[in-house]
């Protein structure tokens, strides 16, 4: 037996005022809904996303369901650093600061270990960690010239829990763990926070594609609520990271998950 979803949120301008970059926005997944929560709280925004078309929608959608300004846009490859360079610039001219930036970007897949090549490892890798690095190294000086800032990180509860043909993920979710408490250490100095959350299993028509519904079926046995978390309620958490209301919390990782002990 599942517990029925909640409503949906009431806006009550947290991000009221604040400049945002999301990464990986397009499409149906986390970082359109928190693209979208965010600019029902009142931010600001630059999206951006490999594919340029679903990009495109993914802005208009936005403006359309929240009846906001455009988000402003930029096509970002994660995995290039002149492209990741291009997207900062590109964010400054648009919103004029950023005072938070969400890294959504990654990439899963399911192989076994004996059966994975070095090229479903390097690529899991370099989407879902390495294009951390790249973001952070390209934001953090913008941030500590403002003497403030604030990156909210995604996870995964799979960098702490294991599954079965999981391992480049799981490794590439706990690099992302580990790599925010580390920068979080050496942001705290100049005024910046970087936190990240870690869902468990958030439903939304892309995994529906490429997960067989006998998984998402075993998958869902996990969650104490019986359902997967909508995706709008993970993006809630990292608003929560991204707003004033987390202002002491810093190098964290936030489960947003139902999953039984």
């Amino acid at each position: 037996m599942s517990v029925a979803v909640p409503p949906y949120p009431t806006p009550l301008g947290m991000m009221k005022g604040k400049t945002v970059v999301v990464t990986a926005a397009a499409g149906t997944g986390i970082g359109f809904a928190v693209a979208k929560r965010a600019a029902e709280e009142g931010a600001r925004l630059l999206i951006s996303d490999f594919h340029e078309r679903r990009l495109g929608e993914a802005a208009d959608r936005i403006a359309d369901e929240v009846g906001c300004e455009r988000p402003a846009t930029f096509v970002c490859d994660v995995t290039s650093e002149e492209a990741v360079q291009g997207l900062r610039d590109a964010s400054i001219a648009a919103l004029g600061s950023v005072d938070v930036l969400i890294n959504n970007a990654g990439l899963g897949g399911e192989v076994d270990v004996v059966e994975m090549s070095d090229e479903q490892w390097s690529r899991v890798l370099d989407v879902t960690l390495t294009s951390l690095f790249r973001m952070t190294r390209a934001f953090l000086p913008v941030m500590y010239e403002a003497r403030q800032g604030v990156m909210v990180n995604n996870a995964s509860v799979l960098g702490w829990r294991a599954q079965k043909g999981q391992a480049h993920y799981a490794a590439a979710k706990a690099g992302v763990m580990a790599f925010t408490r580390c920068a979080a250490l050496e942001a705290a100095d100049h005024g910046v926070r970087i936190n990240a959350v870690a869902p468990s299993l958030a439903m939304h028509p892309f995994l529906a594609k490429v997960t067989t519904e006998e998984a998402l079926a075993k998958l869902v046995e996990k969650e104490a609520y019986g359902r997967p978390a909508e995706v709008w309620e993970v993006a809630n958490v990292m608003l929560f990271l991204a707003s004033d209301l987390s202002s002491y919390m810093t190098g964290e990782i936030v489960p947003v998950s139902s999953q039984r002990a």
